[in-house]
């Protein structure tokens, strides 16, 4: 199968070498043709002619450990990205443009492919991961020069510096390429009683004291809430159901037309509603102030 793959990578290659090079001109017609006319005779021609530079740009990327065809696919799709946006009467090669839309699709393809976690997706988050290697390289031979040598912490602290992040995103992301991901079905040891490391994980689920002690104190909120609500006038309940207790809330407006009462009115009404429920229930017990706190 390696094989196969690396006969397909080569193939295309080879075929990509062999598209014709646009001069200016030609690639303003057809970037227009396709604009203007949607000719697809001209986006495929644009787009075979500059696929060796889809294939290029994917070469750069091998050493994150992704298949090359899947970097030159990723490529492609930047490419074709590039040509559906490109505009010609910006006076600008579509080359030029072509090479951000590129990086961009497959440095997200290699963010994807790295972990299960998402590594990262702000521009900031795309620096550090592709470039945090190579400054810590440079720092650390800059500072081996000057006859010195950098802890972690000042390591990390100059790296987000250079590359404009905190220093705890670039411990973050340490973590992230130091080693792949595993499974937590795994065994801890080698012999059969080994526990797998899903076991050690700490249930943070509600455990039936608690959920006992959350049942009774929702049952208490709720007789609060019952009495508060037979302290208000029936029109008072209605706006305060119609408001508050539905699970798509009706507008001042919308009640205000079934109770013949103008839109102030009833924010009016809903607002002495609520102090009076509050009176209630502060009346009830002290321990409502937790609750409205």
């Amino acid at each position: 199968m390696p094989k196969d793959r690396n006969a397909r990578d080569r193939a295309l290659s080879r075929v990509a070498m062999r598209a014709e090079l646009l001069d200016a001109e030609t690639e303003q017609a057809l970037a227009r043709a396709w604009r203007d006319r949607r000719d697809e005779a001209a986006l495929h021609r644009l787009i075979n002619a500059y696929m060796r530079l889809a294939i290029s740009m994917a070469g750069r990327y091998r050493r994150y450990g992704a298949p090359m065809n899947d970097l030159i696919q990723e490529a492609g799709l930047g490419l074709m990205k590039a040509a559906a946006k490109f505009d010609p009467d910006r006076g600008v090669r579509f080359s030029t443009y072509a090479v951000w839309w590129i990086k961009a699709s497959i440095q997200d393809f290699v963010m994807r492919d790295w972990s299960l976690v998402r590594t990262g997706s702000t521009s900031a988050q795309k620096a550090l991961f592709f470039n945090m290697r190579r400054v810590q390289a440079r720092l650390e031979r800059e500072a081996r020069a000057q006859g010195e040598t950098l802890d972690r912490f000042q390591l990390r602290q100059m790296i987000a510096t250079e590359i404009g992040v905190s220093a705890r995103d670039v411990e973050v992301m340490e973590g992230r390429l130091s080693g792949a991901d595993f499974s937590l079905n795994a065994v801890q040891s080698s012999d059969e009683e080994g526990r797998e490391w899903i076991d050690v994980i700490e249930d943070d689920a509600l455990q039936a004291a608690d959920l006992v002690e959350a049942d009774l104190d929702n049952a208490r909120l709720r007789d609060w809430l019952i009495e508060a609500m037979r302290s208000l006038s029936p029109r008072e309940r209605l706006i305060v159901r119609e408001r508050k207790l539905r699970p798509d809330p009706r507008t001042l407006e919308s009640i205000g037309t079934e109770l013949g009462l103008s839109k102030e009115r009833i924010r009016q009404l809903e607002v002495q509603a609520f102090r009076k429920m509050r009176k209630s229930l502060e009346a009830c017990s002290h321990e409502v102030q937790h609750f409205l706190a």
